[in-house]
């Protein structure tokens, strides 16, 4: 278990207000903000651990290095803006999933993801 750190409670702080996934930039970004001097090597560090811990859970999207959200989210899927790479999480699920797979295969999970332009982006 990682001892608790005025670092490591900054992350967990920044996970607490986001409302979305982030990139370890991201939560480098906002917990330097709130405690001075963390270093992307405590980022990563705290990240893994929080992942170990069952804290966070990894979002992966094709092509691009992994964000991460709190875990224990209700079922969702997540909007890729592509002109600033930001994720949203999208809430529900359109259902039905099941049915879109070849006879005689068994879906055991799935992940949606959308792309476009976030409000910020689209000048909205």
């Amino acid at each position: 278990m990682e001892r608790n750190t005025r670092q490591r409670d900054a992350i967990r702080s920044v996970f607490g207000r986001a409302g979305r996934p982030l990139s370890p930039q991201e939560v480098h970004e906002r917990a330097d903000r709130i405690v001075a001097g963390v270093s992307m090597a405590t980022v990563y560090r705290s990240l893994k651990g929080m992942v170990e811990e069952g804290e966070i859970v990894t979002v992966d999207l094709p092509g691009q290095p992994p964000r991460y959200e709190p875990a224990g989210l209700d079922h969702h899927h997540h909007f890729q803006c592509r002109s600033c790479s930001r994720v949203f999480d999208i809430e529900g699920c359109p259902g039905a999933i099941d049915g879109m797979a070849p006879a005689g295969f068994v879906v055991e999970s799935h992940e949606i993801t959308l792309t476009g332009l976030c409000d910020r982006c689209a000048g909205g």
